[in-house]
């Protein structure tokens, strides 16, 4: 299974490479295992992202960005509102970044 990378840049994403860095630089952790935690953490995220989520939510907001480039979506909105059956959120400023599922199977 082909995957994306782009839960690296998330919270969680950038916290894992923050510590394999960390454990690399002391020598805890092989560069070559730290990639393959790496690897196996994109992996991980599509396949819960995937599998294990059921909810769905409505987004509103003003599109100040949008960009296609490779077949990856870009979308910047402001003053959004995100809103499932239990609840609504509003945020400020938020950055969408979507891709086609059928290249995951290329």
């Amino acid at each position: 299974m082909a995957t994306f990378e782009l839960y690296r840049r998330s919270t969680i994403g950038m916290c894992l490479t923050e510590t394999l860095d960390e454990m690399v630089s002391s020598g805890t952790l092989s560069p070559e295992l730290a990639i393959q935690v790496l690897v196996q953490f994109d992996k991980s995220m599509t396949d819960a992202l995937e599998n294990q989520v059921k909810s769905k939510v409505n987004i509103k907001g003003h599109l100040h960005t949008y960009r296609f480039c490779d077949n990856v979506w870009t979308f910047i909105l402001t003053d959004a509102q995100f809103k499932n059956e239990e609840t609504t959120e509003q945020v400020g400023k938020v950055k969408i970044v979507a891709c086609d599922s059928k290249l995951l199977n290329q």
